[in-house]
């Protein structure tokens, strides 16, 4: 080898060994969820606020063993509750996934992924903005149907404290914590009704979700709702 080639072989061999020392300074070694503390999601969620309760008469279906076991690998809990609204008899099904650790292989799965798997069919993917009493809250909204089963979907992902719509924002949210060193934890927030009115299913889901905003403390409420944008 020439006394040139071995000196851009030396170089090639530095700029490697650079590179990989400054990514591994540069990994994200804290986890937020250490510092905040992990929520409980069964004492985050109210059972009961305004006119919605927690329908005991509606059992919880639990996932099959090898489906359970995946969800296991990804999150630290998971909620599932069926809300009734004692005025009018409607029904809302509230599911919560939870997961301390937001880097690339333990990322939250979306409704528009989970759906699909259990044979469902998207109709309508789209991203809104719910107006509500106290704050401006941004969603997206699927029309999933299954046979003759319609289920309109309302969810919203908390990556530490900022609320993402799209799994690019999901991305960049988790770079922004990493160039601090930190690992975000993540929330997926899902409210769904079964009716074949997607537009009567989502001003039902709006109250819902209202009503839940209210009635949470300011704590609660960042970790479930994200913080407000100044």
């Amino acid at each position: 080898m020439s006394k040139l080639n071995r000196r851009a072989a030396f170089v090639a061999a530095a700029v490697m060994l650079g590179g990989g020392a400054a990514a591994h300074w540069m990994k994200p070694t804290v986890h937020l969820a250490d510092r905040l503390g992990k929520p409980d999601l069964e004492t985050l969620f109210p059972t009961s606020f305004g006119n919605w309760e927690v329908d005991s008469n509606t059992p919880v279906i639990l996932p099959a063993p090898d489906v359970q076991a995946r969800l296991d690998r990804i999150y630290n809990q998971v909620l599932s509750r069926t809300y009734v609204d004692r005025s009018t008899g409607r029904r809302v099904m509230l599911s919560v996934a939870y997961g301390g650790d937001q880097s690339d292989g333990t990322r939250l799965h979306r409704p528009e992924v989970c759906y699909p798997a259990q044979g469902f069919q998207i109709t309508a993917n789209r991203p809104g903005v719910l107006q509500l009493s106290a704050r401006s809250l941004q969603v997206r909204q699927l029309e999933s149907h299954l046979s003759g089963r319609f289920e309109p979907i309302t969810y919203w992902v908390v990556v530490g404290d900022e609320i993402v719509t799209s799994a690019s924002q999901q991305k960049l949210a988790q770079l922004r914590y990493g160039v601090r060193g930190l690992i975000p934890d993540g929330m997926l927030v899902r409210v769904s009704t079964i009716d074949r009115d997607p537009e009567q299913a989502f001003r039902v889901q709006k109250q819902y979700i209202d009503d839940l905003a209210r009635s949470v403390s300011p704590d609660a409420a960042a970790r479930v709702f994200g913080k407000p944008k100044a």
